[in-house]
């Protein structure tokens, strides 16, 4: 039998190809990980972000150059595609680039388990078909019925995903929730199920909310990472799409209460805002943006028409908003 290759030490290379990135900083060239977080942190938002830029070549978050661009293949689990399009869309029109030649090709299957032989092979003839660059699967909790505390049972999943890479030379973007109320952990720590999620990934993005404030820290196995980089969610118009802020501009880690939450919110808005929609931008549960809604409006700071929910400033009282010079001192609805 043949002995295994062996050098000594000190005649080993002395460097060695510098990493290549492909969204730099965030993700480096076909490297397999995770984008982790809590529930509401906005995770698909990132995820559908670096699609974007690397289907278009503009920079994620509009700060993170792009080192390599081409084809990516979403599949997002939980939404419904006409919310996918309009997240892409908005976020497009963020980066500035067009949207309709945008190649980003979602799978619309309604499910695709990578427990089963039958979808890891249709999933590997697509990848094979449209050969991207990039692959987003949002998130893992839907795309298999195996124990993730299991080691032995995620490792399966998760060295099918690593042969995928290998075979198709692209990068793999899984979305995984972490453990609720876990800022004590570290952020790989933090995620839920085997450690084996965390040790597998080359690079690694975990996004955190504190209060009303979002961040995301980045880890890679082979360059130096980032932590609490701060993210705001932004609108404008009917898009929305995350933007790195300014550290000058970074709220107080005083945590806000849920109604400060909602108050804030409302603020930032130009237009009232259905529950629904109120409850994504605050990252709130429905039962706590209610109870926040039901305390404000007692208090006479929010208003509520057919459209939804709008902040209304607090004003004298003895100052009338009739535009007619009546005098009536009656306070409208809305003040715009």
């Amino acid at each position: 039998m043949n002995p295994l290759p062996v050098q000594r030490a000190s005649q080993l290379a002395s460097t060695g190809p510098q990493i290549q990135w492909l969204v730099e900083g965030l993700w480096s060239e076909q490297a397999v990980g995770i984008l982790g977080g809590e529930p509401k942190c906005c995770k698909s938002f990132l995820a559908l972000d670096v699609a974007v830029s690397v289907a278009s070549g503009a920079a994620c978050l509009r700060q993170f150059p792009v080192r390599r661009s081409g084809s990516v293949l979403l599949f997002p689990a939980e939404d419904s595609l006409a919310v996918v399009r309009q997240r892409l869309e908005g976020i497009a029109a963020a980066a500035q680039v067009p949207f309709a030649s945008l190649p980003v090709e979602v799978i619309t299957a309604p499910s695709l388990r990578l427990d089963t032989s039958t979808d890891r092979s249709r999933l590997s003839h697509t990848v094979q078909q449209l050969r991207p660059i990039l692959l987003i699967l949002d998130p893992l909790i839907r795309l298999h019925r195996v124990d993730e505390n299991d080691a032995s049972q995620i490792a399966g999943l998760l060295s099918y995903l690593r042969e995928l890479q290998r075979q198709f030379q692209l990068a793999v973007l899984l979305v995984h929730h972490a453990r609720k109320d876990s800022h004590s952990s570290r952020p790989g720590q933090a995620l839920r199920g085997s450690s084996e999620l965390h040790g597998w990934g080359d690079s690694n993005l975990y996004m955190r909310r504190k209060g009303s404030q979002l961040t995301l820290s980045t880890e890679h196995r082979a360059a130096p990472g980032q932590d609490h980089i701060p993210l705001q969610l932004t609108q404008s118009g009917p898009a929305l799409a995350l933007a790195v802020l300014e550290h000058s501009l970074v709220e107080p880690t005083t945590p806000l209460t849920p109604v400060d939450r909602v108050r804030q919110t409302l603020a930032g808005l130009q237009e009232p805002a259905p529950l629904n929609h109120l409850r994504k931008l605050c990252g709130m549960r429905t039962a706590a943006v209610c109870s926040a809604l039901t305390e404000l409006s007692a208090k006479g700071e929010v208003a509520r028409d057919a459209r939804g929910y709008q902040f209304k400033p607090p004003f004298p009282v003895s100052r009338p908003i009739d535009p007619q010079g009546n005098g009536n001192g009656k306070h409208a609805d809305f003040v715009q």
